[in-house]
């Protein structure tokens, strides 16, 4: 009889644990991940999904070793990453789960709430450095940024810097919640984070992609009606090898309730 209990035990383990998935990589879609992925385990109470941050870059790596099933990326795959998947025998596929639009923000006692695209460019570059220069105080501008491993701080770099390098000694933070806190605590402080992330401790600078003619306030209608010019998709890396696996929570995170998640937790849906 004991043997039975141990027998059912030991099947139930390996049942249970063949359902457990990780996810892992960008801290922009960690809020959206943890909450499909409670929904999800609600519905599918045989399904256990870890998810955890560390950014695009980070969520690849673990997708090229193994260690995880799906890797959460604010970027595209870089050729280099598919290569290694190539050389391990594997295919990668890739799924847009969402979009988001990424907001500059600064310390809410900053009268500047305006900035040209060319601005940032020179704030983030080293070239503007003290908020005078913007029409705002007699401060020094403190940009804060995502580190290298981050989604955020490549396309940053791609569409507000141009592909120019970011100031020697730049502020990094690891996560996007770091920079927010960061921001809200320090006078002169600028930096840039998903639209998820934005609240009452920050300002969210409105952003201007034709040389001041109009400036655009960070939200998902102007992400959705396209006026506002730092919109991004938000991506789910696997390889192939894990699809049976990993396409049940793909088809909920891509269906309507899914869809309707990455609405209220402050993304862009694919509808």
């Amino acid at each position: 009889m004991k043997r039975t209990i141990l027998t059912v035990v030991i099947a139930a383990i390996a049942l249970f644990g063949a359902q457990a998935q990780k996810i892992k990589g960008s801290d922009t879609l960690l809020p959206l991940s943890q909450k499909e992925a409670e929904s999800f385990m609600k519905s599918n109470p045989s399904q256990t999904l870890t998810v955890t941050g560390g950014g695009s870059g980070v969520g690849l790596s673990a997708l090229i070793e193994g260690t995880t099933d799906l890797a959460q990326s604010s970027r595209k795959i870089k050729f280099d990453e598919k290569q290694k998947l190539q050389e391990s025998g594997k295919t990668v596929k890739e799924v847009i789960v969402a979009y988001d639009a990424l907001a500059v923000v600064v310390h809410p006692s900053n009268k500047v709430k305006n900035l040209t695209r060319e601005q940032l460019e020179g704030i983030f570059t080293g070239k503007i450095k003290n908020w005078k220069e913007l029409g705002g105080e007699d401060v020094k501008i403190i940009p804060y940024s995502r580190e290298t491993s981050s989604g955020t701080y490549e396309f940053f770099k791609e569409s507000v810097l141009k592909n120019k390098n970011y100031l020697n000694g730049i502020m990094s933070m690891p996560a996007t919640g770091a920079i927010i806190q960061s921001v809200s605590q320090t006078k002169g402080a600028i930096g840039y984070v998903g639209l998820a992330y934005l609240n009452k401790n920050v300002n969210a600078i409105h952003v201007s992609y034709d040389q001041g003619k109009t400036y655009v306030e960070p939200s998902v209608a102007n992400a959705k009606n396209k006026t506002y010019p730092i919109v991004r998709a938000l991506f789910y890396y696997y390889v192939t090898q894990s699809e049976k696996k990993v396409k049940p929570f793909l088809d909920f995170v891509l269906s309507d309730a899914g869809q309707k998640i990455v609405t209220e937790t402050g993304y862009i849906n694919l509808k």
